[in-house]
């Protein structure tokens, strides 16, 4: 039996009827998505393997929900890792729509300045769904475009096969807080244990009576020190411990290249000997010099924080007009970056006031806040990551896409918010987040039954 002659069986009339028919089916009884395109700024160079991606726009399109029953079968199963959620919906989507609403902001595989490249024509395997109902991301794996199939001589409708999206390596930044907050704590995350604000460092000079060593002088540097020797100074006729001088060896290439003074006594009057035990070594050799009106000791109010580099030590010179030597001090740094002890190469002498002892400020660090998905760089190991999340509160920057490890006691750096903090400790290895996986407490289970990383239970051939 011939068609229907009453209609043209393929008319431009009838195809944009059937499609505003569509159209109108969708807006009454679909929801609205997000659609969201994945940007490749990384590949691998042989494969051409997506190494990379950016997910950071987003388009709103209604959208028919073909599982009206709910999520497809045997989505949530148990694996080795625990229960996995492996959800699947199909979306219907007008052809219309997309070709006019998103479409024209997605020039097919065109290339930015910055190198990013937009895959998309049409909606592409790959991209991903935001699903509002059940605040999930979803990524497309296969479109049909022919179902129904060419009514009236035309398609007009999307079926997007989607599965529930594993993360990666994706950067996701839509700047729709509902979408954003969804990836916060999930893929693969390294926590990194931030130091607080950075403190200078302050002390005071505790001037000497008469006869104080006020340097000592190296003869000989000895040999083959292994470790570094003590240094031993005769004991002051006072006949009290305080009057006693007291030095560190510096050693460098199992030599010894200088003596530092700790505590330069007083009531000398006779130059004490010096010597040197222990180390391994031998052959080293240094005099005493003695002086009045020299800093017997510096004294550590505050040891501050966060110095990456020990500060330079500036102490005033002698206010007599008398003759006079300033005095010179190191200072020596440890955990946490704060200042242990100011050593004097040189006590000085003919001080009649107590010297004043400046410490150099401490780096501009424990400073800012870190934007969520900027890059951060550690400044002695070079490596970067994406900031996932950072708290204030308890000092620890979630990160992910790492590039290499980080160095405890460097500074990390943000490239928008210039945000810089120490790194005190991370994990090195990135743990991976997914709701409702157990597979670190099944591991910590298993590990109470067979423990393979002592040995093989079952034995050896």
């Amino acid at each position: 039996m011939a068609l229907n002659p009453f209609f043209l069986q393929g008319s431009s009339s009838e195809q944009f009827l059937l499609q505003d028919l569509i159209n109108e089916q969708l807006k009454i009884y679909g929801i609205d998505v997000y659609y969201i395109p994945r940007k490749i700024i990384g590949t691998e160079s042989i494969s051409k393997e997506v190494t990379m991606s950016k997910l950071d726009d987003n388009f709103i399109i209604e959208a028919y929900l073909d599982n009206y029953e709910g999520y497809g079968a045997n989505s949530d199963i148990m694996s080795k890792f625990g229960i996995q959620l492996t959800n699947e919906i199909s979306l219907t989507i007008s052809k219309e729509k997309f070709e006019v609403l998103i479409e024209p902001f997605l020039e097919d595989y065109k290339t930015l300045d910055n190198g990013e490249i937009i895959v998309s024509a049409r909606p592409r395997e790959g991209d991903v769904i935001f699903f509002p109902l059940g605040e999930r991301l979803f990524e497309i794996k296969r479109v049909e475009h022919e179902k129904p199939f060419y009514q009236l001589g035309k398609n007009y409708v999307y079926t997007l096969s989607c599965e529930l999206l594993r993360l990666e390596d994706e950067i996701i930044d839509t700047s729709v807080e509902a979408i954003d907050s969804v990836v916060e704590d999930t893929g693969y995350i390294t926590a990194l244990s931030l130091v607080g604000v950075a403190s200078t460092a302050s002390a005071i000079a505790v001037l000497a009576e008469t006869g104080s060593v006020r340097k000592i002088g190296l003869i000989n540097d000895g040999y083959d020190y292994r470790s570094t020797p003590t240094v031993a100074i005769s004991t002051s006729p006072v006949g009290v411990a305080s009057a006693n001088a007291t030095a560190v060896a510096i050693r460098s290439d199992r030599s010894i290249y200088d003596v530092l003074i700790t505590n330069s006594g007083f009531g000398y009057s006779t130059t004490p000997t010096v010597t040197f035990s222990g180390g391994g070594g031998s052959g080293a050799a240094a005099t005493a010099i003695l002086g009045d009106g020299s800093i017997q000791y510096i004294s550590i109010a505050n040891t501050g924080a966060l110095y990456v580099v020990a500060p330079t030590i500036t102490i005033s010179g002698p206010s007599t007009t008398a003759a006079g030597s300033s005095a010179t001090a190191t200072a020596t740094i440890g955990a946490g970056g704060s200042v242990t002890s100011i050593l004097m190469s040189n006590a000085g002498f003919g001080y009649t006031q107590v010297p004043n002892i400046g410490i150099g400020s401490a780096p501009q660090v424990g400073i800012g806040t870190f934007l969520s998905n900027e890059t951060i760089t550690g400044s002695l190991s070079g490596a970067t990551a994406r900031v996932k999340k950072y708290s204030a509160d308890t000092n620890v920057l979630e990160v992910y896409i790492n590039s290499g490890s980080f160095t405890p006691g460097e500074t990390i750096t943000g490239s928008e918010s210039n945000a810089v903090h120490v790194l005190s400790a991370y994990d090195s290895d990135p743990g991976l987040r997914i709701p409702f996986s157990q597979n670190q407490e099944i591991e910590d289970l298993a590990d109470d039954i067979l423990d393979f990383s002592e040995s093989n239970p079952f034995g050896t051939y």
